[in-house]
């Protein structure tokens, strides 16, 4: 029995336009139009009305699907759960300069790991306020119809540091398994058998590829991994601090402890210097990221060094290459890390 013309409610949306939009909002076609250009000019109560069935519809304007303008902003948007971390500034620098160079601005957004702040990012760039997105947190914040290739939902995109599991998508990223292994391996080469992991964000990509790559590590060298060892943490400064405290209560204390970033690692470090610990006669700290701190410890901080400049780099060619339609999305580039040896590292003590 044919359908007589009749759309099912996935084909109307996946033809969503203007005018459903309209019809759905109860407003006319100029009025999306300029909601969609200019936001700020419509009342939040149109805004606000409009947006509900742009996000419900799955429509997507402008530029990546539709007619709805033909100007670029010159603008790109950075979407980031923390700009004021150490490892995003260092890579925001780096995008800041080459974006400059090709004529473009940065419109940064902090989204503090908040998915309404990122889904406000995604709204902005849908309605023409910038030509591109560099996607630094691992949740979607476009509405996608999975019936159809993401690429042709989405804006021009780069996915980086949190990967993204979704395909067609270009993406920056560093081995974090390979990286935390190779943290590991360098403490066991040094006769560590108690290493504690401290750990990042909970199911952040990142988080779980490094913990991993421990995980590997320690079950190649036959060791068990002690739970007691494994402690959660956020990648900032006061939770390694936190997380140093809770090892130090514990009845067999490590001799090293790897944690998934150089914040989390000079918290610990503030910990055991203030109880009177040596670094590292008495326990060792590992890092993870080589921030510009790093190396300005007291002692000077082991850790992997992430090419954050290069990373940033690398994101802003790839989108440009985009914007300027050279490449195609969903390529990917492998950037490589490094073991930076300091002195925050050494052999485990014999008295344990």
């Amino acid at each position: 029995m044919g359908n007589h013309g009749y759309r099912t409610r996935e084909n109307f949306l996946a033809k969503l336009g203007i005018k459903d939009i309209a019809a759905i909002s109860g407003v006319s076609p100029a009025t999306v139009s300029r909601t969609l250009r200019n936001p700020d000019i419509v009342s939040e109560e149109t805004r606000k009305k409009v947006m509900k069935a742009v996000e419900e519809g799955g429509y997507t304007p402008s530029r990546f699907g539709a007619n709805l303008r033909t100007q670029k902003s010159g603008n790109i948007i950075v979407v980031m759960p923390d700009i004021t971390n150490q490892v995003n500034a260092g890579i925001i620098r780096a995008i800041e300069s080459e974006a400059q160079k090709a004529g473009y601005s940065i419109l940064l957004g902090d989204t503090q790991g908040l998915p309404e702040r990122e889904k406000h990012y995604a709204n902005m760039a849908q309605s023409g306020q910038a030509d591109g997105v560099l996607l630094f947190t691992f949740h979607m914040p476009f509405n996608l119809n999975e019936n159809q290739p993401a690429a042709k939902q989405l804006p021009p995109i780069v996915n980086s540091c949190e990967s993204i599991p979704i395909e067609g998508i270009s993406k920056v990223m560093i081995d974090n398994i390979a990286g935390a292994r190779t943290a590991v391996e360098h403490l066991l080469s040094l006769g560590h058998k108690r290493i504690a992991a401290v750990m990042g964000p909970r199911d952040t990509p990142s988080t779980l590829e490094r913990l991993e790559g421990y995980q590997a590590a320690l079950n190649d060298a036959g060791i068990k991994i002690d739970e007691q060892l494994v402690i959660r943490g956020d990648y900032g400064l006061d939770s390694g601090i936190g997380a140093m405290e809770q090892l130090l209560k514990l009845r067999l204390r490590p001799t090293a402890v790897f944690c998934f970033s150089d914040d989390m690692a000079i918290g610990a470090m503030s910990v055991l210097q203030e109880n009177g610990f040596r670094i590292p006669q008495d326990i060792s700290i590992m890092g993870f990221d080589d921030i510009r701190y790093a190396r300005l410890m007291t002692p000077a901080l082991t850790t992997i060094h992430q090419p954050l400049e290069e990373i940033g780099k690398a994101c802003i060619e790839l989108l440009l290459e985009q914007l300027d339609g050279k490449s195609e999305p969903g390529r990917y580039i492998e950037l490589p890390f490094k073991l930076m040896v300091r002195q925050s590292t050494g052999p485990a003590p014999t008295d344990r």
